[in-house]
């Protein structure tokens, strides 16, 4: 059976009305503590015709944070502040999950209250830059993380998860992609540890593993995803072994089970079909099939739900600046263009006021 965009979906807790999902995007458009306003709110409320709003990237703790002005999940003021968001989410008839990260070495001493260095698997650099008010600044060589450091970052996400549902989000996505802190450890460029997190496959997966089983026994795997990116090469990150890695990694989390894999592809069908075929659940893809399929359209998406290799498609640039999408793709278009000028920080032009088709009518 052919399954499009306006079949509902049943994957765990979630339960969604299409197969029309909003990706994670950061905007940066926290304060300084980490703490969204009633603007985020406005904006994500915009958006409740997703059948799933996945936030944007939120830091489960001060030494997770590798960008300026990125909301946590890990004080009363940010969990209070993300309660406004999911209330007015649900009000307009939507579901949202929180993404939790943590940055790792893609972080910076600026950002942390006592100056320490970013953390990471290994010492070794991103040798990528942190944008700041005051420039571009390099990112340094991180801490190698201890077994503490890693037990305690553990921690950090289950509590983190725990506020999430405190907050009243309906689940969590757990950010094992781009070149941050799990994916880091997943990553043999990034994590030459000799211990019992680096060296094997089976070693780094172990970190990433560990993580989503504790969140999983910690809130319900019901109500978890996790989302992976295979072959990316941002913010440094690099793989020798993906073909291998993925699918490791996947049979290691299959019998949890979760709710839902989010896979952000970069050109690597091949690793997709993978993965599929490995995964037993929900799968959620932001396809990329091809060099000329960035930013992916609506028309990437549907030919891989026919094709077999997603359940359900997450699209972003195209929910950042079409709040009524699901509309939009009902009716074929038309599409407003994303301004890039205002992706990240700012006020509520390029956030909160791309018209609908109604406003464009």
């Amino acid at each position: 059976m052919t399954i499009e965009y306006f079949d509902p979906l049943i994957t765990g807790k979630l339960d969604l009305p299409n197969r029309l999902v909003m990706a994670p995007m950061t905007r940066s458009r926290a304060d300084r503590a980490g703490v969204v306003s009633e603007l985020t709110a406005e904006y994500y409320a915009q958006r409740a015709g997703a059948g799933l709003i996945i936030t944007e990237a939120t830091q489960v703790s001060e030494i997770g944070q590798g960008y300026i002005l990125t909301p946590g999940l890990y004080t009363a003021a940010q969990v209070l502040a993300w309660r406004g968001v999911t209330d007015a989410v649900h009000t307009a008839g939507g579901r949202i999950v929180a993404q939790l990260v943590h940055c790792g070495r893609i972080g910076h001493p600026s950002l942390y209250a006592d100056g320490a260095l970013p953390v990471g698997p290994s010492p070794i650099a991103s040798g990528e830059q942190l944008f700041t008010a005051e420039g571009m600044l390099d990112h340094p060589t991180p801490r190698e993380m201890t077994l503490d450091d890693i037990h305690r970052t553990v921690e950090d996400f289950v509590t983190s998860a725990r506020n999430a549902v405190e907050a009243g989000f309906d689940g969590v996505e757990v950010h094992a992609a781009n070149g941050f802190l799990l994916h880091q450890f997943l990553a043999d460029g990034a994590n030459r540890r000799t211990d019992g997190y680096g060296g094997s496959i089976a070693h780094r997966i172990r970190f990433a593993v560990e993580v989503v089983t504790a969140v999983a026994e910690a809130i319900g795997p019901e109500r978890v995803g996790v989302r992976l990116s295979p072959g990316i090469t941002y913010n440094g990150i690099g793989e020798s072994d993906t073909a291998e890695l993925y699918p490791e990694l996947v049979r290691a989390l299959a019998p949890l089970p979760l709710a839902y894999l989010h896979v952000f592809e970069v050109i690597t069908r091949d690793v997709t079909r993978l993965i599929r075929a490995e995964w037993p659940g929900t799968l959620i893809l932001c396809a990329h099939p091809t060099p000329e399929s960035f930013p992916s359209t609506p028309e990437i998406g549907a030919e891989a739900l026919r094709e077999g290799v997603a359940d359900a498609v997450a699209l972003g640039e195209l929910w950042l600046a079409n709040p009524d999408l699901t509309a939009r793709v009902r009716s074929g278009g038309p599409y407003n263009v994303a301004d890039k000028a205002t992706f990240y920080g700012g006020d509520h032009r390029g956030y909160t006021d791309y018209p609908t088709l109604d406003a464009d009518n």
